[in-house]
Formats: C-alpha cells, structure tokens, sequence
C-alpha cells in the first residue's frame, strides 16, 4: 500500500511532499558536484549553480524542519486528546457497564413483584362485573386502582360484618345472663318451696289428727 494512501493528515502530507523535495534536491546537488571532474577547476558560473542549489536545499531542510517540529507537536497533542477520549470512553464504557447491571436488577426485581403472592389475590372480592355494576362510577379506573377499590370495599364490608358480629356477641352475651338469671330465680323459687314444705308439715299432721 501506497504511503500516500495511509497518510490522511494535510500536515503530515506536506511534510512527507517536502522530505521528498528535499531528497530530490539533494541527488541534483550531488549528481551536478559529481559532474565535475576531479582534475578540472569548477567555473565561476558551475560555483554559482552549486551556491544556488544549496541554498535551495537549505531552504527544504528548513522547511523539513520547521514541518517536523509541527508534526512533532501535533503528535503531542493528539496522543493526549486520545489519552483524554480514552479515559471517556473508559467512563462512558464504566456508566453502561453500571446501568446493564441496574436494569438486570430492576428486571428482577419486577420478575419478583410479578411472581409475589400477594395476600390481595386470596381476598374472596367480588368479580369486577357485580363491582362495576354496583358502583358505575368507578368504570373509568384502570385495573390497579379498581383493584384498590374491590379491597376497600371488601375492607369496609368486612367492617360492617364485624360490627354486627359485635353486636349480636353483646345480645348473646345478655340473653346469657337473662337465662342465668331465670335459673337463679328459679333454684331460688325451689328453695321456697321446700322451706314452705317443711314448715307446713306440722300443721298437715295437726290436720290429719283432728280428722
């Protein structure tokens, strides 16, 4: 693959046009000193040509270097953006990683509220249809709020069962004692009976011996 096909950074393009130049120019340099022959006297237009195609290389070589350093600086500076995207991603990665495992645990917690037995669910409530037609006015509620609804219902008639249960304890409770009370009075009435009894047995035998 072609380096100019891996090379996509302008300035990385024109340090690598220039080192090119540059190269270039330093074989014309050396092609045109070795065409001079060892035994001849280079001419003043030949020492001309070579003071001109120095100063050209100089100048690519300044410019190589002036290019070199800016690469060398860009170089810097892009290790440390990516340093800095990395610790990003590294964060980001770390705060997905995180809410993976808080959604994991949210499933399972739903997973474990819709498998619960709810106490609720054993509660002998009246089917939806009897509720509704009984109280229209709640129709318009959705399935966890009519639900809330059925258990106060329930709630308030279990409520009212409790009251009258109270109540006919109490009437029990006193009809016990009225009974208590007429077998008392008539153990009591026995009792009379017997003391009339006996005490009137004297007057029986007095009667028999007159007759």
């Amino acid at each position: 693959m072609n380096i100019d096909d891996i090379v996509m950074d302008p300035a990385l393009k024109l340090a690598l046009e220039t080192s090119k130049q540059t190269r270039e120019q330093a074989i014309a340099l050396l092609d045109l000193v070795s065409s001079l022959s060892p035994t001849s006297s280079p001419s003043h237009e030949f020492q001309l040509q070579i003071s001109k195609q120095q100063k050209l290389l100089l100048t690519y070589l300044a410019q190589l270097r002036g290019l070199h350093r800016n690469a060398q600086v860009g170089a810097r500076e892009t290790k440390a953006s990516t340093a800095e995207a990395r610790q990003e991603v590294d964060r980001l990665h770390l705060q997905l990683q995180n809410l993976y495992y808080e959604q994991r645990h949210l499933q399972g917690e739903i997973a474990a509220c819709e498998s619960y037995d709810h106490k609720y669910q054993q509660l002998p409530l009246i089917p939806v249809e009897q509720f509704l037609a009984e109280h229209p006015e709640k129709a318009d509620l959705d399935e966890s709020a009519l639900t809330i609804a059925r258990i106060e219902h329930e709630h308030k008639g279990r409520l009212a069962l409790e009251e009258q249960r109270q109540r006919l304890l109490k009437k029990k409770e006193g009809l016990i004692q009225a009974n208590k009370k007429r077998k008392d009075d008539l153990a009591n009435l026995d009792k009379d009976l017997e003391k009339f009894i006996d005490a009137a047995k004297p007057i029986q035998k007095t009667f028999e011996q007159v007759v």
